[in-house]
């Protein structure tokens, strides 16, 4: 009797670890993570900078044999800015800054490994840019809200609750100033799956 509850209590302890490692790379349940990573912005028409992108984001997947279909919210800043000098006058100057970002959209990918994602997103993305034009004597500065979407594609993996992600994405933004603004992003995502 004492061997078979032996048994019986090893067989449950060797279970739960692989148990944990199939919940863990099943890609399914509410994530938490930061975002850090590259950000190409152009802002106004021959303003362009690149800068470092930075935030947070929150989602939920559900895993449905293999196909990952989810749902994401990401708030987002960028250190992106351009500057210009002598545009209307000698000594004048100008910046254009990328603002903060704010993006709510799907995701849907297909497992093709035990625990590696390929996964394609796309949804609504509001950004706020703000220029600043100093002409020497007086300092005029503003602020903007744009909409736009977002589109993207990225490769995730995981291990033990924890995940790691690595995406491309592009934002176009509403016509200010007779032109589009737009961002190219590269970021790295690392957090964890509940």
């Amino acid at each position: 009797m004492k061997k078979l509850i032996v048994a019986a209590l090893l067989s449950a302890t060797l279970s739960v670890p692989a148990f944990a490692q199939d919940k863990a790379s099943s890609f399914s349940g509410p994530y938490v993570g930061a975002v850090v990573g590259l950000d190409h912005a152009r802002l106004a028409p021959g303003a362009k900078d690149d800068g470092v992108l930075y935030g947070g984001v929150v989602g939920y997947d559900k895993n449905l044999n293999g196909l990952v279909l989810g749902v994401e919210g990401e708030f987002a800043d960028s250190t992106a800015k351009a500057s210009s000098t002598d545009l209307l006058v000698l000594g004048d100057s100008a910046t254009v800054k990328a603002g903060r970002d704010i993006y709510g959209g799907v995701r849907i990918g297909g497992q093709v490994a035990n625990n590696v994602l390929l996964y394609a997103k796309g949804g609504y993305t509001n950004a706020k840019g703000t220029a600043a034009y100093d002409d020497g004597v007086t300092v005029t500065s503003a602020s903007r809200k744009l909409d736009g979407y977002r589109l993207g594609a990225g490769v995730e993996t995981n291990y033990a609750g924890f995940t790691v992600r690595a995406e491309y994405r592009y934002s176009s933004y509403e016509r200010l100033l007779g032109a589009r603004p737009e961002r190219h992003q590269a970021a790295l995502i690392a957090g964890y799956r509940f």
